[in-house]
């Protein structure tokens, strides 16, 4: 009997330590996952739109940052922090990446910044507002003050949800599927004069795709939801804080999974706007269509669950590099036209000193634009580029990166340096291909026709690394 007992004990811990590793061969990843809301106390110069003129009134919906670090168990990790912001300052990532390094020991390839690009949240460099005109003629001394604060406000929070999302990590399976939502459109419209307009152009260029990576944990629920989408969060105008409909997608998702963190990843997005957009409906406000865009992008998300998703598989492998730009300097017509009266000092110094340069004969400095890629398996490849990139960017690099590994391109990542314009979009000119980055205070002029090649250099460049 004792004989028999011993070989049932036997027979009882070889199952149970069998279903164990099943368990642990289901979860091979150990993910963690922190949320912070950013939403200032008071009122706030808001970033996005030049013609505001007073800090902002209240606040329609909070804004937050989140963070989802993920572990491979082999070496192979990454924090991926998202924010309701505008973009992410390089002073951001600067500070962010020797912070962590020196706290977490996470190096460059493995953190990854991301911004929503609301329109509707706080300025977040007060360097680069003190040179708006707008605030120059309305600020007072408590604005700029309120913009300080929440530099130092947000340099803290970045790193405290670094630090809780590896804090938090468990085992957990992840899934990527997509799905599509519709109400993205082309903004860049060609008029009859040659010009292009910023209005609705339903025959440009867009992605639609909606990708969605989901993380469960040992109870098969979801933990967090990473999803993505290439379009302004450009609803909303106004002088309220909100997080457009990227905001409101996060918020009806975590609603239907309660317990799960829902991030938003912007994609590729300089020339898409959100349509129907501000009062262009009768009777439905812009906080209403925000809400609707929210919804259709938080269904098209709950859409992609349904979907025949892929499960990711180690290893994690991640590369970060920038690419250099260079730039189309101005001429010395086009410079004249800062050195009129009505243009500020700084405006005025900025361009009397590219007239001097361009005498010299000198050349601008290239812009160092991040460049990030990374890995899962030979499931999926996520290229995280800097700048707000046109949507052309997306689909060439989706063609030519096509293989077994899904591709999913993000923009707005660890640099917000204004607008990434393609080949294409540079030769045709207007708003995106350079009229916006001729604002001498933060460029010299527009960007080379070859920047789009030497981002996808780049893009490939790093993805050869990591093979090797």
């Amino acid at each position: 009997m004792k004989h028999f007992r011993f070989l049932c004990l036997v027979a009882v811990l070889l199952c149970s330590g069998g279903a164990a590793t099943a368990r642990a061969a289901d979860l091979p990843w150990r993910v963690g996952v922190a949320t912070r809301t950013l939403t200032p106390p008071g009122p706030i110069w808001l970033a996005g739109y030049a013609n505001r003129t007073a800090p902002s009134n209240g606040v329609a919906l909070d804004l937050h940052g989140k963070a989802l670090a993920l572990d491979d168990g082999a070496g192979g990790r990454l924090v991926i922090v998202t924010l309701d912001l505008i973009g992410v300052p390089a002073a951001l990532r600067a500070h962010t990446e020797k912070a962590a390094a020196a706290k977490f020991g996470l190096k460059p390839h493995e953190l990854l910044l991301n911004a929503s690009h609301t329109h509707s949240g706080p300025q977040v460099s007060p360097d680069r507002m003190m040179l708006e005109r707008a605030f120059r003629q309305n600020a007072k001394p408590a604005d700029l003050a309120a913009v300080e604060a929440f530099e130092t406000f947000l340099r803290e929070a970045v790193l405290d949800l670094i630090g809780e999302s590896l804090q938090t990590a468990a085992p957990a399976r992840l899934e990527f599927g997509t799905a599509r939502a519709g109400f993205a459109m082309n903004r860049r419209r060609p008029e009859a004069n040659g010009t292009i307009t910023n209005n609705p152009y339903p025959a440009g260029p867009v992605d639609h795709e909606v990708p969605v990576l989901k993380i469960t944990g040992v109870d098969g629920k979801p933990r967090a939801l990473l999803f993505g989408y290439a379009c302004h969060n450009t609803t909303l105008g106004g002088s309220q804080i909100s997080g457009d409909y990227a905001g409101h997608a996060q918020k009806f998702l975590e609603a239907s999974y309660p317990g799960a963190t829902a991030l938003f990843l912007m994609g590729c997005a300089g020339d898409q706007n959100p349509y129907p957009r501000g009062a262009m409906v009768p009777g439905q406000s812009p906080d209403d269509l925000a809400s609707q865009h929210g919804r259709a992008l938080a269904n098209a998300v709950v859409t992609a669950l349904a979907t025949r998703s892929r499960t990711l598989m180690p290893p994690l492998r991640s590369a970060y590099g920038h690419a250099q730009l260079d730039y189309t300097p101005l001429d010395g017509t086009a410079l004249a036209r800062y050195r009129t009266p009505e243009h500020t000092p700084p405006v005025l110094e900025r361009a009397r000193a590219l007239q001097d340069s361009l005498r010299r004969g000198d050349r601008p400095a290239p812009l160092a634009c991040p460049v990030q890629v990374v890995q899962f398996g030979g499931d999926l490849t996520l290229v995280a580029l800097g700048g707000e990139p046109v949507i052309d960017y997306a689909l060439r690099l989706k063609r030519e990166l096509t293989g077994p590994a899904a591709v999913w391109v993000a923009g707005y990542s660890n640099d917000y340096f204004g607008y990434l314009g393609s080949k294409r979009v540079i030769a045709e000119g207007g708003y995106e291909g350079g009229e916006a980055n001729t604002r001498i205070l933060n460029h010299p002029g527009p960007f080379a026709p070859d920047a789009e090649d030497r981002v996808v250099a780049k893009v490939h460049e790093l993805l050869a690394a990591r093979r090797r």
